[in-house]
């Protein structure tokens, strides 16, 4: 039995930067679209990053195979890249412990039932479904 295939678009920011913060996903399964989106009254452009990706992946109900595209190189690259050194050094980076472990965890944690395969595409760059997350976070952010 093959695994529900589901496309996923992430975004996150503040303004300023730290500040106030939103996070958005546009998830897209069998054809249908589905929005999320919500703020944090004081984060991180890099801790909504993370939360937009976490929020998606729980969103799902079964465990799927996933696209997930993102525009952050820090978590495209911390999870495909930096992870496994993290973990073999106890959460400590080349600058020390790892920023956001927290939600780092979570994430962990909230892809583990999943198939991802994580895609870092250019922000600001004309892609509808990043346009779009882009968009959201705005709107959330400015709740």
């Amino acid at each position: 039995m093959s695994l529900p295939r589901v496309t996923i678009y992430t975004d996150g920011g503040c303004d300023p930067n730290p500040g106030r913060g939103g996070w958005a996903a546009v998830i897209i399964k069998d054809g249908k679209t589905m929005e999320l989106s919500g703020f944090d009254s004081d984060s991180t452009n890099n801790r909504m990053e993370l939360t937009a990706a976490i929020r998606a992946l729980k969103s799902l109900k079964e465990p799927s195979q996933v696209e997930l595209h993102t525009d952050s190189q820090y978590l495209q690259k911390g999870i495909t890249e930096w992870m496994a050194g993290w973990l073999k050094k106890n959460w400590r980076g080349s600058n020390g412990p790892v920023l956001n472990q927290d939600l780092w965890k979570e994430l962990l944690a909230a892809e583990k039932p999943h198939d991802v395969t994580w895609k870092w595409v250019r922000g600001h760059a004309g892609n509808r479904f990043n346009v779009r997350a882009d968009a959201l976070v705005h709107q959330a952010r400015n709740r």
